[in-house]
């Protein structure tokens, strides 16, 4: 028997702004994008409309611009929250956020850096794990050492926050959050509630790509509680997984798990 509609779901009835918003995206991602938002439709009729209504975060039609790297590029899948509260930070990349430029400064990291929390954490966590940092030593004149050589004229550290996004997508990252909007008035639970199908779908492409084209599944790496609940969704289980806490905690710093996952990536090198 075929599976009864609701009333109110018209198949591909997606609005504009979304369509227009999936439209930036690399074209290997088009239908994918379309289908999930159309099960996102079909599980909730009334989500996708009252959302293009409200105020949400990321704004400027950059809801989907994680799906900028290529599906076929795609080795990690790292999921975060949720974008930064803030109109500048939300990027539409996992814990990119998009006021950020410089990584550096003189005492250390740069003030746009410290004030995003689960980036300051995350850039101190690939410190320790090259070896330039002790963890039990990641803030003051240790951090401040580092700055220094970081931006001699003969370093090879990357300076901006663009070229860390740059050697994440060479090595194969989506940089995906679990809820793709921020509203404020919306908890960040039941807004990656209405996102789940939306998922599915996105995971669904993945593994069916890795079967074609005889590769191996992309690695998840699930930051954080609402991340996590992802792990034992049928069309993700099967990925190969690392969990951690979020990295608004400190103790993400320490994570040993992360360190062995990144250090040999080193991503605050320059790409050579």
């Amino acid at each position: 028997m075929a599976k009864r509609m609701p009333s109110t779901f018209v198949p591909r009835d997606i609005p504009q702004a979304l369509r227009e918003a999936v439209n930036r995206t690399h074209s290997s991602w088009h239908s994918t994008l379309l289908a999930g938002l159309e099960a996102v439709a079909e599980s909730d009729p009334v989500y996708l409309p009252d959302l293009v209504r409200d105020d949400y975060l990321p704004n400027q039609g950059r809801i989907f611009a994680a799906f900028s790297q290529p599906l076929q590029a795609v080795r990690h899948v790292l999921v975060g929250e949720g974008p930064y509260p803030r109109a500048e930070s939300a990027s539409g990349f996992c814990f990119m956020d998009g006021a950020v430029q410089e990584l550096w400064s003189e005492k250390g990291l740069s003030k746009r850096v410290n004030r995003a929390t689960s980036l300051r954490n995350f850039m101190k966590m690939l410190l320790v794990a090259d070896g330039r940092l002790s963890v039990s030593q990641t803030t003051g004149d240790a951090l401040s050492g580092i700055a220094q050589q970081a931006q001699s004229s003969s370093s090879t550290m990357i300076q901006t926050l663009a070229e860390l996004q740059d050697n994440l997508h060479r090595h194969g990252f989506l940089l995906l959050n679990a809820t793709l909007v921020y509203r404020a008035h919306v908890p960040p639970a039941k807004e990656s509630r209405a996102w789940e199908p939306f998922l599915k779908t996105v995971f669904t492409s993945l593994a069916e790509h890795a079967g074609q084209a005889k590769q191996a599944l992309p690695q998840l790496v699930l930051w954080g509680k609402i991340a996590e609940r992802l792990s034992v969704m049928p069309e993700a289980a099967s990925f190969p997984q690392d969990v951690s806490e979020h990295p608004y905690n400190l103790s993400f710093i320490a994570n040993p798990q992360m360190q062995r996952l990144f250090a040999p990536m080193t991503l605050l090198n320059k790409t050579m």
